[in-house]
């Protein structure tokens, strides 16, 4: 199930400081993933100057299951569910046109790492996948005319 980061807008969780409501808003609103420094740069009107504020919210967020860190392009995105999650199997299709990236989910790929890990007797604590090719828009765009 592949969800779009730009189809939610996550509801203020409770127990948020005002940094991670505010980084949280920053990665809601971008159309692309954002780095730290990104962020940093949108947010210093607000009163963050460190990125040490930046990083600490991110890492907060990212425990909560509300925003992912894409370990290939170093930024990170809000998460497409409308309320997060924690420790489920997560995916990334990113597209190296036009910078879109897909969130989905597959039971299938879940319970085959899960097997493959309980087998090999690896302690799995957290999985990401990312794909990296280009989406469905950029493939189909007509080749602009010379």
């Amino acid at each position: 199930m592949a969800h779009t980061h730009d189809d939610h807008q996550h509801d203020r969780p409770r127990d948020l400081t005002r940094n991670q409501d505010l980084v949280l808003k920053t990665l809601n609103h971008a159309d692309a993933p954002l780095s730290a420094y990104d962020i940093l740069d949108r947010l210093r009107g607000d009163g963050l100057r460190a990125p040490l504020q930046v990083y600490r919210a991110l890492d907060k967020l990212v425990d909560q299951g509300l925003a992912h860190r894409l370990e290939s392009l170093n930024a990170f995105v809000c998460c497409a569910q409308a309320h997060g999650h924690v420790g489920a199997t997560t995916g990334f299709a990113i597209c190296g046109t036009c910078g879109k990236v897909d969130e989905f989910t597959d039971a299938v790929v879940a319970e085959r790492l899960k097997a493959w890990a309980a087998e090999t007797g690896f302690a799995l604590q957290r999985t990401v996948i990312e794909l990296r090719g280009i989406c469905a828009n950029c493939t189909k765009a007509p080749e602009p005319k010379v």
